[in-house]
């Protein structure tokens, strides 16, 4: 691959384009993503989303920073730990992913303590050592240069801060990886068609999930980028894992 292309799903496309399509693949999908999350996990997603802010460590008073976190529910999530004496700041690349995450918790009466900010996870505009916690879930995958949002991640986080990641990841049964891709590849985008209008956008979301690194190998990125103590965890067979390391 040439240094100046990238992937967008299965296809090599020039870096700066790629976000731009993902862009436009997430305005799309903006109104109906929960929806596209149910179709992808068949509805698991909520409960790998729990054990991730559960297993999270946070406490109250904490200021977290949670990254492609536009829906809002990992933030919220978030908040009930944090209590009033804590913050979540809520920092999407996506106006439209945004809109929707703060119209949802402003309906839900949650607005003390949150705050958002439309941003790039490669260059994030928070000093050195400013976040407890980061997380991101479900998001690392659309960053164009992943290692660079790793060290981000790890720049603004405090010493003995904790990243966590929460990514779709490498199916470890061998048995289940051709009925996981007959989902993905063949039903997922039909499903996508029928409820959303958008097979593309869903087509691309199983594309995206393929060309992430599988578990091993992000575990060695996040110590490249200077975690300590780095660990996953796989949920669901490896359909997603948790990614964890430590600022020192």
């Amino acid at each position: 691959m040439d240094e100046k292309t990238t992937h967008f799903g299965f296809r090599d496309v020039p870096v700066e384009q790629k976000k731009k399509l993902v862009g436009e693949v997430f305005s799309s999908v903006a109104a109906k993503y929960d929806l596209m999350n149910d179709l992808m996990s068949l509805g698991v997603h909520r409960v790998w989303k729990r054990y991730f802010v559960g297993t999270s460590g946070v406490k109250r008073g904490d200021r977290v920073l949670d990254l492609a976190g536009g829906t809002g529910d990992i933030a919220a999530l978030l908040h009930e730990r944090v209590g009033d004496a804590g913050e979540v700041v809520i920092g999407d690349i996506n106006a439209a992913m945004l809109g929707v995450g703060r119209d949802r918790l402003t309906d839900r009466g949650l607005v003390r303590g949150l705050r958002y900010v439309q941003l790039n996870a490669e260059a994030l505009p928070f000093p050195d050592a400013s976040f407890d916690l980061v997380t991101i879930a479900f998001g690392l995958r659309n960053v164009t240069d992943k290692q660079a949002g790793l060290n981000e991640m790890r720049r603004i986080l405090k010493p003995g801060g904790r990243a966590l990641v929460l990514e779709f990841s490498q199916v470890k049964p061998e048995w289940f990886r051709p009925i996981y891709d007959f989902h993905s590849f063949k039903v997922l985008p039909k499903l996508g068609k029928l409820f959303a209008n958008d097979a593309d956008s869903y087509q691309y979301l199983a594309e995206s999930i393929r060309k992430h690194p599988p578990q091993e190998e992000l575990q060695a990125m996040m110590a490249k980028a200077g975690f300590a103590r780095c660990t996953h965890r796989n949920l669901s067979g490896g359909i997603v894992a948790i990614h964890s390391g430590y600022s020192v």
